[in-house]
């Protein structure tokens, strides 16, 4: 196992789910005092785990069609401009 690559991953996956609309909507499914805290968790568990399956197979097969480095390229562009329009929303009053 790439246990550099595992926790790359794990720190990546877990920063970005930290404080997101999963997590908040995760805790307020847990705040309902008639539920079982065990169902949120394997509920919210299997949709990450689905998710992530999911993102895994479609990287795999966008990676036999287009070049890993223009994939990262064009992700990383994707966050700069997502970033830029956040930025711009912020400063026009939009947010």
């Amino acid at each position: 196992m790439e246990w550099k690559l595992l926790a790359t991953v794990f720190a990546s996956v877990f920063i970005a789910e930290m404080a997101d609309k999963t997590q908040l909507v995760t805790m307020l499914f847990a705040a309902d005092r008639d539920v079982s805290r065990w169902t949120v968790f394997l509920g919210a568990a299997a949709a990450l785990v689905l998710t992530s399956a999911i993102g895994v197979a479609a990287g795999a097969v966008l990676s036999e069609v287009i070049n890993p480095r223009i994939m990262s390229l064009l992700a990383g562009s994707g966050f700069i401009v997502i970033g830029a329009w956040v930025l711009w929303q912020a400063i026009h009053g939009g947010a």
